[in-house]
This record gives C-alpha cells, sequence and structure tokens, in this order.
C-alpha cells in the first residue's frame, strides 16, 4: 500500500499511535527554530530595515476606527 492514498493516511494513522497526536505539528514548529545562521538572523539591524521598507509599500488599507 506504500504510495497511495490509503496507505498514506495509514501511516499517518500509526504515526499518530505511536508518537501521540501532536506529531505532526511538532514537525511543523520546529521547522524554523532549528537554523541559527545566514539570513536576517545574523543581522539585526538589516532585518529592521527591511521590515521598515516592507512596511512602508504595504498594499494593505489603512484600519478605519469603528
Amino acid at each position: 500500500m506504500a504510495g497511495t492514498k490509503a496507505g498514506g493516511k495509514a501511516a499517518a494513522a500509526t504515526n499518530k499511535a505511536k508518537y501521540g497526536a501532536d506529531f505532526y505539528a511538532k514537525i511543523g514548529a520546529s521547522g524554523g527554530k532549528k537554523g541559527t545562521t545566514g539570513g536576517f538572523f545574523a543581522n539585526r539591524e538589516l532585518a529592521r530595515a527591511a521590515g521598515a521598507k516592507g512596511g512602508r509599500i504595504s498594499r494593505r488599507t489603512s484600519k478605519k476606527s469603528a
């Protein structure tokens, strides 16, 4: 059944039974936490500047007060 939709569901059920219902949530959560090099992690000021630039050209409409 490997490689089929039914096989995938069976494997998911097995993983959840073995490792807990939050098995896939744990994998997803660990995705961005491991890497500590490169990107904006290395240069906090660069991240701040990039965020400011992005905020200035944001296409989101301004929030109207209710």
